[in-house]
């Protein structure tokens, strides 16, 4: 696995780990339908969240936050669009985010953004 791989997983494992703690059901992971991916999919109370983790290293050029282009965001709209095609649901969808930093020592920082994607469905 490369590097990057690796950091990606552990910080969805991670970002799995905060969302548990928060009350969050993970329904599914790495969720693949043709060109699109979901993260995790998760269930709180009436709504059913579709959640992209973005996991940089804190030394690094670039920040979680800048990996969620405009063009990521459409991404994930037509995916979440794909995914409520496919499985009937009726609690509300929810399209969140979260950034996880990767410190030097291997520790993790991890921030949850609620409805970073504002959809009308």
């Amino acid at each position: 696995m490369r590097r990057t791989d690796e950091t990606g997983a552990s910080g969805e494992q991670a970002a799995v780990d905060y969302l548990r703690k928060e009350g969050f059901r993970i329904v599914q992971r790495n969720w693949r339908a043709g060109r699109y991916e979901l993260d995790i999919v998760a269930v709180r109370e009436d709504r059913i969240h579709f959640i992209e983790v973005k996991t940089r290293r804190v030394e690094g050029l670039t920040t979680p936050d800048e990996a969620m282009t405009p063009a990521k965001m459409r991404a994930l709209r037509r995916a979440v669009e794909s995914y409520l095609a496919l499985y009937d649901t009726d609690l509300e969808p929810q399209i969140d985010f979260v950034a996880v930093d990767l410190y030097p020592d291997g520790e993790y920082g991890v921030r949850y953004v609620p409805e970073a994607v504002i959809s009308r469905w």
